[in-house]
Parts: C-alpha cells; sequence; structure tokens
C-alpha cells in the first residue's frame, strides 16, 4: 500500500499563489504516477494534474491550469510539489492527492490511493 500526505493549502487573494506537496511512503514503486484531484463545494470531483514519478519525466494538465499550475517532483523524497500561481476564486476546492499506475489511468479516475486532502481558498 501506499500512503500519501498533503500539505500547503491555504487562503489567498486571487492572483496569488500557493505550493502543495504530497509526501508517499510505503509501496510507492507499485504506483509511479502522482498527482492532484480536487474538488469544489457543489461540484464533482476533477482531475487536476499529474506526472510520472520514475525515469523520464511526463506530466498532463487540466485546461484550466495550463500555464498557472506547473508540478515536481523530488524522488529523494518521494514527494511531489504542486506550484499554483494567478489563482482564481474558481480555483477553491479540496485539493486531493492521488497515485496510480499512469497519468491516463489517473484521468480516468483509476486511484490506487488518496491523500486526506487539503484546502485551498482564494478570495476575490
Amino acid at each position: 500500500q501506499v500512503q500519501l500526505v498533503e500539505s500547503g493549502g491555504g487562503l489567498v487573494q486571487a492572483g496569488g499563489s500557493l505550493r502543495l506537496s504530497c509526501a508517499a511512503s510505503g509501496r510507492t514503486f507499485s504506483t509511479p504516477a502522482m498527482g492532484w484531484f480536487r474538488q469544489a463545494p457543489g461540484k464533482e470531483r476533477e482531475f487536476v494534474a499529474a506526472l510520472t514519478t520514475g525515469g523520464l519525466k511526463s506530466e498532463g494538465y487540466v485546461d484550466s491550469v495550463k500555464g498557472r499550475f506547473t508540478l515536481s517532483r523530488d524522488n529523494a523524497k518521494n514527494t511531489v510539489y504542486l506550484q499554483m500561481n494567478s489563482l482564481r476564486p474558481e480555483d477553491t476546492a479540496v485539493y486531493y492527492c492521488v497515485a496510480g499506475l499512469t497519468i491516463a489511468t489517473l484521468i480516468k479516475g483509476e486511484i490506487k490511493a488518496w491523500g486526506q486532502g487539503t484546502q485551498v481558498t482564494v478570495s476575490s
């Protein structure tokens, strides 16, 4: 099993930045893709971004965050980061770290492990 622990959420004004962290432990070799989903009040959970944690880096983003959010990884720490810039009120949501087999399967919702979630609130 893989355990995921997120940190870094909070309250920020529109246009501001936050960085989320997700530290993985356990059988991390079994989940070579990690990323983020989010769920806003009254809305369905949606894919945000993901990357591969081994070998050649590959990543994917939902269109609404392209150019504003950036993923990075520190394999020595088994940690993935989501740098969120130019935040908008519509980015307000609980952000969940996820792990799985590939970016494509994460996008389809085939999740092997979930974090506990961290709240991001963007005020206008």
